[in-house]
């Protein structure tokens, strides 16, 4: 089998989804892979079952595939995995999707191709390799002082209600996740518990019954989204000192706001508890930073996750933090063919966002069957910088798309410039991988 006129996707999620309809459409060749044994990424394999997605659906779905009339403004994890499915099976995606295909190892060889090697010890050449294989999948775990004899398990291993059930449960973190389980535990729990290293900005999901998400528009600057965001809480939330909490020390957009009308209810309630970080573990006894003690069942880690590509080489890891260091989101200076794609985290649903950014995708990837540079280099020429932040505003988002989408040409010119500059340029090669052992971690 000949690849090497195809790109391979790695990842069947949304973002892969989406990337694939974009090719199809675009008469582009590819080939499909997921370590999964079903579609839809994280929604399939990485959520509990009673959670529904934070932002709203008009934001959250393709513009051009929207979800069901019937569906809330907030639908189910169900409704989500139904969502995807019928949006791949809408664009004949699943026949070139091969389920179940982990990747190991991809490197640069000869001809500026790209050499997969799978975990059955397949290996293939392909022109290009999309890598949409998300964010949400390696777990990221506080290290404590002592130990606890208790059960501890991160968020993403958490599926059912019936694992905090009559559960004296203690939460750890601010964000999303975490105050959906702080919640949960709260309804059908023993005890509840939020531990928070600092205080966390809460929003509500609705204002005057319209998503938050819905309430910003493309021409609005982050400073007004600030100042409407901040108006909004003093109206619904109040003041942090009314929970007992102390006022969040950044702004807010500058950490992922967290959108939950739940945890502020049962604080009021007296159904959760807020405590400051966790000090010391001692058997089944945690002691927080504030001198208190207090005995649980459960700890659930709702830490985050690592941004990783367990499959590149050492040279290829770009990644600082959860910062991809890439230009235009994907593209590296250095090499091309390698493209990192949904890394970032908007401030928003992705499938509006991939709706507008991937036709410019596209028209970058057909420039750089044009132009012998990687197409990050002649970003970089242009004077784009790598990134400081993995957050991002998605109406900043729109306008550069908007501004992208009308300079294209200039875009092409300057890259013909500088192609002109190094004509003999060529992707490093770079070792096979030399030993047997290759990590199979990844759930793409």
């Amino acid at each position: 089998m000949n690849t090497t006129d195809k790109y391979l996707i790695i990842g069947a999620g949304f973002v892969g989804l989406g990337m694939a309809q974009a090719l199809k459409t675009a008469g582009m060749a590819y080939d499909h892979i997921d370590a999964s044994d079903h579609i839809g990424g994280n929604w399939y394999h990485g959520v509990y079952d009673s959670a529904h997605i934070i932002s709203s659906k008009k934001v959250t779905q393709f513009t051009y595939f929207p979800m069901p009339a019937h569906y809330p403004d907030f639908p189910s994890a169900q409704q989500m995995r139904d969502y995807l499915t019928s949006f791949a099976a809408h664009f004949d995606l699943p026949s070139s999707i091969e389920l179940n295909r982990t990747v190991t190892y991809v490197r640069p060889v000869d001809n500026n191709l790209w050499e997969v090697t799978f975990a059955d010890g397949e290996q293939r050449l392909y022109k290009g390799v999309l890598m949409c294989n998300g964010h949400h999948w390696c777990k990221r775990f506080p290290s404590f002082e002592g130990k606890f004899t208790g059960e501890m398990i991160h968020s993403k291993d958490y599926k059912h209600r019936s694992q905090l059930e009559d559960k004296r449960v203690l939460v750890v973190g601010g964000g999303n996740s975490a105050c959906d389980l702080a919640a949960e535990a709260a309804r059908v729990g023993k005890k509840s518990v939020i531990s928070m290293r600092e205080s966390v900005w809460f929003l509500p999901k609705t204002f005057a019954g319209v998503p938050i998400t819905d309430l910003m528009q493309w021409w609005m600057p982050e400073w007004l989204q600030r100042l409407i965001a901040y108006g909004i809480i003093r109206l619904s939330f109040g003041k942090h000192s009314d929970y007992g909490m102390s006022v969040p020390q950044h702004q807010i957009f500058r950490k992922h706001p967290t959108l939950n009308n739940e945890v502020p209810y049962y604080i009021k309630h007296g159904r959760i508890r807020v405590k400051p970080a966790i000090k010391r573990l001692d058997g089944t006894e945690v002691t927080f930073t504030d001198g208190s003690c207090e005995q649980f069942d459960l700890i659930v880690c709702a830490t985050g996750y690592h941004l990783a590509y367990p499959f590149l080489p050492k040279e290829l890891q770009r990644v600082q933090g959860a910062i991809v260091q890439c230009y235009g989101g994907s593209f590296l200076a250095d090499y091309k063919g390698l493209y990192y794609i949904g890394w970032g985290q908007p401030r928003g649903g992705v499938g509006s966002l991939m709706s507008a950014s991937v036709p410019i995708l596209v028209r970058f990837l057909k420039l750089q069957d044009e132009i012998n540079i990687p197409v990050g280099l002649v970003l970089k020429e242009m004077g784009q910088q790598l990134p400081q932040t993995h957050l991002s505003d998605p109406q900043e988002i729109f306008r550069r798309l908007k501004l992208t989408k009308i300079f294209f040409n200039q875009i092409i010119k300057k890259a013909n410039q500088v192609d002109a500059q190094y004509p003999h340029f060529s992707n490093p090669i770079l070792p096979p991988l030399l030993s047997e052992k290759t990590s199979s971690l990844v759930m793409f």
